[in-house]
C-alpha cells in the first residue's frame, strides 16, 4: 500500500489551483473531467491531482483542497505553454466556484 518513491520525476510544468479556498469544497470529479478536456488541446498528456493538503506543527494546523496540474514534458516555449494553462485552470476555477460554492458562516 505505501511505498518509498526512489526518484520522483519532476514535471516541465506545475500549477497549483487553490481551489478549497475560494470554492469552500472539494473539486468533484465532473469538474476534473472538464479541466482535463480544456488542456489536452494544449498538451499531448497531464496528470491533474486533486488533494486535501495538510501543513501542520506543534502550534498550528492548516488543511486546503487544492488541484494541481502537472505537464511532464514541456514545449519549446514552456513559458508560454505554463501562462495559457495557468490561464485555462484560473478561468475553470472561477467558473467552478459560480456554478456552486459552499457558504461560509458569519460567525466563524
Amino acid at each position: 500500500m505505501a511505498f518509498i518513491v526512489s526518484e520522483p520525476e519532476q514535471p516541465a510544468i506545475e500549477v497549483c489551483i487553490n481551489f478549497g479556498v475560494f470554492a469552500g469544497r472539494d473539486a468533484t470529479r465532473a469538474e476534473i473531467d472538464r479541466l482535463a478536456g480544456w488542456l489536452l488541446d494544449e498538451v499531448g498528456e497531464v496528470s491533474i491531482i486533486s488533494e486535501e493538503r495538510l501543513e501542520t506543527d506543534g502550534s498550528v494546523e492548516a488543511s486546503v483542497h487544492q488541484v494541481r496540474i502537472q505537464v511532464a514534458n514541456g514545449a519549446d516555449d514552456r513559458e508560454a505553454l505554463a501562462e495559457r494553462i495557468v490561464e485555462r485552470a484560473e478561468y475553470w476555477a472561477r467558473l467552478c466556484v459560480a456554478e456552486r460554492h459552499a457558504e461560509i458562516a458569519d460567525d466563524v
